[in-house]
């Protein structure tokens, strides 16, 4: 009997359908990148999945960010996720954390728990934090690189952080990885040079995060993160398919 997975299992078969419903994934960062992530597991049937963002929706991310409607605009990003997913399927148990992830809360996550790690979020630490967490325990994470100021979509690439090239987030990851130590990390980066804004960004600017790899509020399309996010969707779904088991 046909079910909302159906065109999904002549593809992964049952076999993979199940592994990505015992699966328990987190999604770091609901953004333009995160979002889209969170989106296409939701639509593949990961059982579980947990979102973690501190950050609440606004105009300025209408452009972009699958979670941004008018409606949503000033709800946060987890709840929107929230609400979102478990009406794709109300069957998939969804955890919600508001909080912005960065060493010093780092404990407060169980990464032993997870199957795969979705770092989508945009300051160095965290992300290093992140990788070093996830190496730790075993699990499997794929790592977004920048996106800003970025107009070619076909530009991205998957690779091991340690051969990405042209994409000044990912030499200053590659060079802190080496420096402490992580090896084989999976990550999602663009060798598009990025383009000079057309007009002052600083009229549109947005307070920087601690450990922000951004110079500026960088420009953004309505398809180069969401592709970014769909790639990493991909490697998630691929990897997870073809894992001798799942938690």
């Amino acid at each position: 009997m046909a079910d909302q997975y159906s065109r999904t299992r002549l593809l992964l078969g049952e076999d993979g359908l199940s592994k990505l419903r015992s699966a328990r994934v987190a999604i770091f960062g609901l953004g333009g990148v995160g979002g889209y992530v969170a989106e296409a597991l939701a639509r593949s049937g990961v059982g579980q999945l947990d979102l973690i963002d501190d950050d609440t929706i606004n105009l300025t991310n209408l452009n972009r960010q699958v979670l941004a409607l008018h409606s949503t605009v000033g709800m946060s990003k987890v709840e929107a996720a929230k609400n979102r997913i478990l009406d794709i399927d109300p069957t998939i148990q969804v955890r919600t954390y508001q909080t912005f992830f960065l060493p010093e809360n780092a404990a407060e996550f169980d990464f032993s728990q997870y199957d795969y790690v979705i770092d989508a979020i945009d300051t160095v630490t965290g992300k290093l934090e992140l990788i070093a967490q996830a190496k730790s325990a075993g699990v499997p994470i794929i790592s977004c690189m920048g996106t800003g100021n970025k107009l070619d979509p076909t530009g991205f690439r998957v690779s091991d952080i340690s051969k990405t090239s042209g994409c000044a987030l990912a030499r200053i990851m590659r060079k802190e990885c080496a420096k402490r130590g992580l090896k084989g990390v999976k990550v999602v980066y663009s060798q598009e040079l990025p383009l000079d804004p057309q007009v002052d960004p600083s009229e549109f600017q947005e307070a920087q995060r601690e450990g922000s790899s951004r110079r500026a509020l960088p420009g953004s399309t309505a398809f180069v993160p969401g592709v970014a996010g769909l790639i990493m969707a991909g490697e998630v779904i691929k990897d997870l398919c073809n894992a001798k088991e799942v938690r």
